[in-house]
């Protein structure tokens, strides 16, 4: 519970949202304690480490960023944390090459990347922070005392004066059911983009007679694939000689098509279309799919109305990019919106001090009144 002006505040969910806001509420002097489900902190900010064989016999490493291809600026106040971040060496500019006839989306041809990985900027943000992972939270139960959160049947012995949820916003909907209605209703209809990422290693051994392709970024303008990189010449990944690293995003219409088809066909069409766009074979060594089933908000004409939700009286908050707008930076912008909200309410130390003076004060009316 809060210890002076602090507050012990539970944020569920350790992707760019959830690793923002507690961040910056650390920062202001709070005590944080994130818990997600997965092994670590990233959310679409992902890096996957797969393990192959190579033709050799030799057991094979590679670590491939199969989430968000990289994170664009429009605001001022996002390029001032992505200045710093640079400064910091936590993220570095990735300008590609980028395929003929091909524009980057946001109008933009910048890009950032974190580094080495795409999670390494989560790990940052939550240094300090306690952490529980494989933690898949199913319940929120609050009482007079303040709030806990529940997992497989499993309560952690922790209370909390605030909760907030930095969900995709169909997984934050049961857990607010409980406790507010209406934003549950809101999260349940909130569309969400699926995407299918294809993802390998192929020799490029056999491409020496061919002509380079020239780029290392291209969104194809037919066909089921949306993005196409290079992930070997990203900065601060590993390039090997006579490897290509590869990593393909479907189109989200295609992908919600095929949400629930097998694995081994979804990979074999992605291969398939690879191949098209590359305009040659493709000889992989390995290869695997993942299936992104809220990979992205749906794209918005207007700013959203609100950048996150907060009931203060309960200590109940929501953010991401669904609230704050897409991609990475709508999800941080929504996480500090949230995060002034926050701040702006009272601890429960200062809530108890304040009704003690209250009560004080009347006490002292009431003998005034009958001397």
């Amino acid at each position: 519970m809060a210890v002076g002006n602090a507050q012990q505040v539970a944020v569920i969910g350790a992707g760019i949202a959830g690793s923002a806001c507690a961040h910056a509420l650390m920062q202001a002097g709070h005590l944080v304690h994130v818990f997600d489900k997965s092994r670590g902190p990233g959310g679409r900010l992902a890096t996957r480490r797969v393990e192959w064989v190579d033709r050799q016999g030799h057991a094979c490493t590679t670590r491939l960023d199969h989430g968000a291809v990289g994170i664009t600026v429009r605001s001022g106040t996002f390029q001032a944390f992505v200045d710093q971040a640079l400064h910091a060496g936590w993220l570095a500019e990735w300008a590609p090459k980028v395929a003929a006839s091909d524009r980057l989306s946001d109008g933009g041809d910048r890009l950032y990347v974190p580094v080495p990985d795409m999670p390494a900027l989560g790990r940052r943000l939550l240094d300090g922070a306690a952490t529980t992972w494989g933690f898949a939270v199913d319940s929120l139960l609050k009482d007079p005392s303040g709030w806990q959160v529940q997992a497989d049947g499993g309560r952690h012995p922790s209370q909390f004066d605030a909760v907030v949820l930095a969900l995709p916003p169909a997984q934050a909907a049961p857990l607010l059911g409980a406790h507010r209605r209406d934003w549950a209703r809101r999260a349940t209809v909130v569309p969400m983009q699926p995407c299918w990422t294809l993802m390998g290693i192929a020799d490029t051994a056999k491409d020496a007679s061919q002509p380079a392709l020239g780029w290392e970024l291209a969104r194809p303008a037919t066909g089921p694939l949306a993005c196409v990189l290079r992930n070997d010449a990203r900065p601060g990944r590993t390039r090997v000689p006579g490897q290509a690293h590869w990593v393909a995003h479907a189109r989200s219409g295609w992908s919600r098509r095929h949400l629930e088809q097998p694995a081994a066909w979804v990979q074999q069409q992605m291969q398939v279309a690879l191949a098209g766009c590359l305009g040659r074979p493709v000889d992989w060594h390995h290869c695997v799919v993942h299936r992104w089933r809220y990979a992205l908000p749906q794209p918005q004409r207007a700013e959203p109305a609100e950048p996150c939700w907060w009931d203060a009286a309960q200590g109940l908050g929501v953010c991401g990019d669904f609230l704050g707008g897409s991609g990475v930076e709508g999800a941080w912008l929504s996480a500090q919106s949230l995060c002034a909200a926050l701040l702006q309410r009272p601890s429960r130390a200062a809530q108890a001090a304040t009704g003690s003076a209250a009560r004080e004060l009347t006490h002292r009316t009431l003998q005034r009144l009958v001397a």
